[in-house]
């Protein structure tokens, strides 16, 4: 990778154009491109979340979906490349399972909130769910592997249970939506 990103500035895609990892030229506005996205928007709001102050082992495993949602980015980016495998939505649903059991069980709907840390962990929850249909909608034009789309499904149902988790870490509790209000 050496001097690849030396030059910033390009002007290859002035006409509103992108290349894709292949090199094939694509619209800025294609499904895809869009897709790429709201991967990045999706991995850039962790690094949000990750800003905040977080247990040593939670930030380790944000860290880790930072690195795979490069990955992911990357397979989307290159179509008919696979870099997203079963094994990375199992670590998930073990993370989930685990963060999932030292939690009370929900009796009432939570809202997003509480702590700095957690409302970012729920706001990259609702850009995660945007970036999952953005795929499902690639996917009824182009390939898209399951992998990815699971992923990025069990991603989002984390993403909640680590805004729990964060509130707790932090004393607080979560808010609830009070439906008698």
């Amino acid at each position: 990778m050496g001097h690849r990103l030396s030059k910033i500035t390009t002007r290859t895609g002035d006409r509103g154009e992108t290349g894709l990892g292949d090199g094939r030229r694509v619209a800025k506005d294609s499904p895809r491109v869009q897709a790429m996205g709201e991967i990045d928007e999706l991995n850039s709001a962790i690094g949000v979340l990750l800003a905040e102050k977080m247990p040593a082992k939670l930030r380790r495993e944000l860290l880790q979906v930072q690195q795979d949602l490069f990955d992911l980015g990357g397979e989307v980016c290159i179509p008919g490349h696979r870099m997203i495998e079963e094994r990375h939505v199992k670590r998930l649903e073990q993370l989930i399972e685990a963060h999932n059991a030292t939690l009370a069980p929900l009796k009432e709907f939570i809202l997003p909130g509480g702590t700095r840390a957690a409302a970012a962990a729920h706001l990259a929850r609702t850009i995660c769910r945007r970036a999952e249909r953005s795929l499902v909608a690639l996917g009824h034009r182009e390939d898209v592997s399951a992998q990815v789309r699971r992923y990025v499904n069990r991603l989002s149902d984390l993403l909640f249970v680590l805004g729990r988790v964060l509130n707790r870490a932090a004393g607080r509790h979560d808010v609830l939506w009070r439906h008698e209000r």
